[in-house]
């Protein structure tokens, strides 16, 4: 059985076997500091204690300094530049579930829009502002539920194009913080 190849300041080696499957010759505490020591340097990923205010991503980097974006690199605590909120604008068009409807409405800033909106799930975001809604909304004519309504009966259609929207997109919000991101690195509107 292997020992840990870890020798104290006084000269003496660590007696403990090797942790099963380690990548290097040490036991689990060493490992385990060894990782906290490379943690402090390079951050660990892990979920914002809040979304970013910066892109709204939830994915982030945890140092013993405080939290990065892992997104955007806004730093959880500070307060964003309006001028880059305003640089950072991104015009979607969504697509919401409520039961066996689907809303399809525009937005720049979606987590307020829905905040006043009854809802069950998030179904895509699509690049796009009025006049690409518009145009979805005379695609799906046929399935309208009323006629000034951004309510559409659940169909094949529109479930088709939803899947091809959130082809390769595990949650569309991290889609949508990657948009936004980009759009803070271009500094472009």
């Amino acid at each position: 059985m292997n020992r840990c190849l870890i020798v104290d300041d006084a000269g003496q080696c660590c007696a403990a076997s090797v942790a099963p499957g380690a990548p290097l010759d040490l036991c689990a505490a060493h490992l385990l500091e060894a990782h906290d020591w490379v943690a402090g340097d390079v951050g660990v990923t892990d979920i914002l204690p809040s979304p970013c205010l910066a892109c709204g991503s939830r994915l982030g980097l945890h140092y013993p300094s405080g939290w990065l974006c892992a997104v955007c690199e806004w730093k959880v605590g500070e307060v964003p530049d309006p001028d880059d909120a305003l640089a950072a604008r991104v015009d979607v068009v969504y697509y919401l579930r409520f039961g066996d409807r689907i809303k399809i409405g525009t937005s720049s800033n979606p987590r307020q829009r829905f905040a006043a909106l009854r809802y069950d799930e998030v179904l895509a975001f699509e690049r796009g502002d009025r006049t690409l809604e518009q145009r979805r909304h005379a695609q799906f004519a046929a399935h309208r539920l009323s006629p000034r309504s951004e309510w559409f009966g659940s169909h094949d259609a529109l479930l088709a194009h939803i899947e091809v929207l959130r082809s390769g997109v595990d949650d569309p919000w991290s889609l949508y913080a990657l948009w936004r991101s980009q759009r803070l690195a271009l500094g472009a509107s």
